[in-house]
Parts: C-alpha cells; sequence; structure tokens
C-alpha cells in the first residue's frame, strides 16, 4: 500500500480530531469558496465523515463582486455532490448598503447566511478552512492596530455565533500543505484575486510583510505567532472568566442596572477593563464602535475621579458616577451642557 502523501494525512488527521470533538451526530457544513483551503477542507471532510458515520455538507457564498462569481458557485456545487458531500447549497448576499469597509461587509453578510444555513439544515456545527498562514497574519494586523491581547489570540480554533459552532479545523495546517493536498487530490482550486489586491492589508502582509519575517527570522517565524495566539487565547479565556464573575459581583453591590465603583476599584486593571467592556456591551453600545477610548473613559470614573461628567458610549449611551456607583442612561445632557456629576 503506498503511503498517505504527508499533507493529506495532516489534513485529515485535523479534520477527524474536530469532527470526534462534536456532540452527537449530527451533519456538518463546510464553508467553501473554492480557494485552495476551504476546498482542501471540504475533500477531507467528505472522506472523513463518511467513514465516521457523520454527514458532511457543502455551503457556498456568492458575494456577487466579482464577474463569474455565480457560475464559479454553481461548479463547486457539482464538484461538492459528485464529492458525496450533502446537503450542499450556494447562497448569494448583497454586500452593498452595509456598514463598514467592503471586507467588514462581505464578512457579515457571509457569516449571516453560513449561521442561517446551519439552521436551516440542524447542522452542529460549520467548518472554516483558515490555517495557520491565516492566524499569523491575523495576529499581525492585531499587533499593527494596537488591538491588545484579545485581538493578538487571533481566531479561535471554536466560536459560537447566533448559536451556532463555528470550527476552524485546520489553524495547525499550512497554506502550503492545503495547496500540495488539492495537486495530490487532483483538485483545480479558485485563486480569488482580491487575496493579492495591495489595497487590502492582509494581502500585503500576506505578499510582503509574512516573507519579509520570515527572511529576516527564520521560517519558525509563522509557527510562533501561531503559538502566540494560543497562548494569548488561554489567558484571554481566563481573564475573561474572572471579568465575568467580577462583573456580577459588582453589579450585586451596586444599584438596579449599575455598578460599584468600590468593587470595581478594587479589580487588576485588566480584569476591570473587561468587567467595563462587557457591561458596556450590555448596556447597548455596538461592538464594532466600542474602542479603547470608551472604556479608557468609563475606567476614568472609577480610578481617575474628580468630579468629571458622563463618559459617552456608542448609542448615545451616557455612563455617570452618582453615589459611589456607576449608572447608565440613553438620555443627553439638557441644553447640551455636559455638567458635573454629584461628587462622592
Amino acid at each position: 500500500m503506498a503511503a498517505l502523501p504527508p499533507s493529506v494525512a495532516a489534513l485529515r488527521l485535523a479534520v477527524r480530531s474536530a469532527l470526534s470533538r462534536l456532540p452527537g451526530g449530527g451533519p456538518v457544513l463546510v464553508a467553501c469558496s473554492g480557494g485552495a483551503d476551504s476546498l482542501a477542507l471540504a475533500a477531507t471532510t467528505a472522506f472523513v465523515a463518511a467513514r465516521a458515520g457523520r454527514r458532511a455538507g457543502l455551503v457556498t457564498v456568492d458575494h456577487g463582486l466579482q464577474a463569474g462569481s455565480a457560475e464559479r458557485a454553481e461548479a463547486l456545487v457539482r464538484w461538492a455532490v459528485s464529492a458525496g458531500l450533502e446537503p450542499v447549497e450556494a447562497i448569494p448576499v448583497r454586500v452593498a448598503g452595509r456598514p463598514g469597509g467592503p471586507e467588514a461587509a462581505a464578512r457579515e453578510a457571509r457569516y449571516q447566511a453560513l449561521t442561517a444555513a446551519a439552521r436551516r439544515h440542524r447542522a452542529v456545527a460549520v467548518l472554516l478552512g483558515h490555517t495557520r498562514d491565516d492566524q499569523a497574519e491575523t495576529v499581525l494586523l492585531a499587533l499593527a492596530r494596537g488591538a491588545g491581547p484579545r485581538g493578538m489570540a487571533g481566531m479561535p480554533v471554536r466560536r459560537d455565533l447566533d448559536g451556532v459552532s463555528l470550527l476552524r479545523p485546520l489553524l495547525g495546517v499550512t497554506r502550503e500543505q492545503t495547496r500540495t493536498a488539492c495537486a495530490v487530490l487532483g483538485l483545480v482550486p479558485w485563486d480569488d484575486p482580491h487575496n493579492t489586491d495591495p489595497s487590502y492589508a492582509r494581502s500585503r502582509v500576506r505578499a510582503d510583510v509574512l516573507p519579509a519575517l520570515t527572511a529576516a527570522l527564520g521560517p519558525a517565524v509563522l509557527d510562533n505567532l501561531a503559538r502566540t495566539a494560543e497562548l494569548l487565547a488561554a489567558d484571554a479565556e481566563a481573564l475573561d472568566e474572572l471579568a465575568a464573575r467580577a462583573l456580577v459581583a459588582a453589579r450585586t453591590a451596586g444599584p438596579p442596572g449599575g455598578l460599584s465603583v468600590g468593587a470595581l476599584a478594587a479589580l487588576p486593571a485588566a480584569v476591570r477593563g473587561r468587567v467595563l467592556h462587557g457591561w458596556a456591551r450590555e448596556l447597548g453600545a455596538a461592538p464594532a464602535a466600542l474602542s479603547h477610548r470608551h472604556v479608557r473613559a468609563l475606567d476614568a470614573l472609577v480610578t481617575a475621579w474628580r468630579g468629571q461628567g458622563a463618559a459617552y458610549l456608542p448609542g448615545a449611551i451616557r455612563v455617570a458616577r452618582r453615589d459611589g456607583h456607576l449608572v447608565a442612561s440613553d438620555n443627553q445632557p439638557a441644553s447640551g451642557v455636559a455638567g458635573r456629576e454629584q461628587i462622592d
């Protein structure tokens, strides 16, 4: 018997491990664009799932941003059916008119389509084809943007979105391995021209920054960046758990809907920042608009209190300090005057 090519073996091991941790025997869906990463994932999942007695399907999202996208989606559907994947679905989405830049708008439309498809087909998870290279790029982009530990933790192996589990089985697999696996399996991936478009920051990191780092620091830099993400993800998870408990304690000690300043002041800065960020989201501040500047303003009401006026969060949310507590409302100050709150 011929030895299994290393690239194919690596993918099968990664997918088998991911599927073995899923509850029950429900179906899974592979999100596939037709690129090397997701195509290799789809072919591997078809092989592994069939032998594990689990049904596996495929969903491709047509963003309609490039000529011929509908035809490519139809060709991918035909291949998926021939590979034994079921159910198989191509979903057209509208990107124009959504908030944010083109990448953010396309991502939002794609994930909405994927989660809706998972619910429609009662899938236990959607598998995404992000690789170790993607993780390294994500860490570098987060570092450049000053995203902090949570951002530099990169993409999680598992994430729940709107009640749907999103899995990334290939975060330990390289992009080179997925391309090699496609060649071995006789698959012809589609190369998205957006991936080499220098107008996108990720494309510049992929084409210029990572190769330069590899040349300067050696090939281990890719592994080290991905390992950094894993370590920071573990730290972030632990801090998030501490923050969740601290938020409950600060809420219990405060008025309805408010937080106790004394309870907040006693927390380590890393935990307090997470508590305030989580509370701001509970109040209705949109995550995409909520920045470190907003959290810092809330923190100043706790740690740098000089009788200053309220802090303002996205969504016209006003947070003030009164009688030793942080309290919020969506009311703007009367007559446009910020005012000074009651000093403790």
